[in-house]
């Protein structure tokens, strides 16, 4: 078993290899423990395959697994995840924004203040869009808000866990696996130390610049949540009541021959506002049933293809 596992998902990353590669073993030199570096390839379009297969004859710590299409982020995690077996392992992503140099800060505190799970809040971040932090700053508050678990705000995938955790984390066998939802769910004792992120050098986010991953901040409120069906409920009582004094009050003024006002436009309003309210829900159950369907069909939450210098 290696002291630190480090599980990285990559995805048209070519650029980011060499210099990725080359921080963590200055970072894992100074620790001086034993690791392995696992990188999860979604198959992409440029040579990230062949550049880590470069990596791995210069450095036999570090291994390969290969997915047979793509999954996506979580899942490769995931994948990562199971086939480690490091005492600790660290969720880091290739593009540098999230510093190697924190890891050693990172084993510090689990090993020796007794923490599982060590993560890494961002204070800021250099020359972020304005309308993306918005987007997110809006997205931490309704997750916040809705979900049953308190999930950190400014919290990425970056983090340190142990083998506890990672074993739960395992056993649960979460089809979405959003990270920063399940670790907060599993508990034991956590530590937060905070950091600048910087912004991103070489290439281009996988996320849409400006909305960030909309499927994961959505699995963030209905994976961990059952808020969103209360307010099913709350928003469907409230919908009869005024349904039912409408009535009453059409009914009472039709047989009192009382109107003064155009009734028809109001009426057709009252309508329209009920539709999107049903509306709102069956999506709101929809969602639900979404994260279901797959659990039930009992899928694969990912496939490999090929796994690189594992013995």
């Amino acid at each position: 078993m290696n002291e630190i596992s480090l599980v990285t998902p990559v995805y048209n990353e070519q650029n980011n290899i060499v210099p990725f590669v080359k921080k963590i073993e200055e970072v894992m030199k100074r620790i001086n423990q034993s690791y392995e570096l696992i990188f999860i390839l979604d198959p992409g379009n440029d040579n990230t395959e062949n550049i880590i297969l470069e990596e791995i004859q210069k450095n036999k710590n570090i291994k390969l697994i290969i997915n047979s299409r793509r999954f996506g982020q979580p899942a490769s995690m995931l994948a990562g995840l199971e086939n480690s077996n490091g005492k600790y392992i660290v969720f880091i992503d290739v593009d540098l924004q999230d510093p190697p140099e924190l890891i050693e800060k990172m084993y510090i505190n689990i090993n020796q203040n007794n923490n599982d799970v060590v993560l890494a809040q961002r204070t800021s971040k250099l020359n972020e869009n304005i309308l993306r932090k918005n987007i997110a700053n809006f997205g931490y508050y309704l997750i916040s808000k809705l979900s049953d678990t308190f999930i950190p705000k400014n919290v990425g995938e970056f983090r340190m866990i142990s083998r506890r955790v990672a074993d739960k984390l395992i056993e649960m066998q979460d089809f979405d696996f959003f990270l920063r939802g399940i670790v907060s769910f599993v508990g034991f004792k956590q530590k937060i130390i905070q950091f600048e992120r910087p912004q991103r050098k070489i290439g281009h986010t996988k996320y849409n610049p400006y909305t960030g991953s909309i499927k994961i901040g959505l699995n963030g409120i209905f994976s961990y949540s059952l808020k969103p069906l209360h307010i099913i409920t709350i928003t469907s009582t409230i919908s009869f009541i005024l349904s039912t004094l409408v009535f009453t009050l059409y009914m009472l003024l039709t047989l009192l021959d009382l109107f003064v006002f155009k009734y028809q436009f109001f009426i057709i309003t009252l309508i329209l506002v009920v539709s999107s309210a049903i509306f709102f829900s069956i999506g709101i159950i929809s969602e639900y049933l979404a994260r279901l369907i797959p659990k039930i069909k009992q899928r694969p939450i990912y496939i490999i293809d090929k796994k690189i210098n594992f013995k």
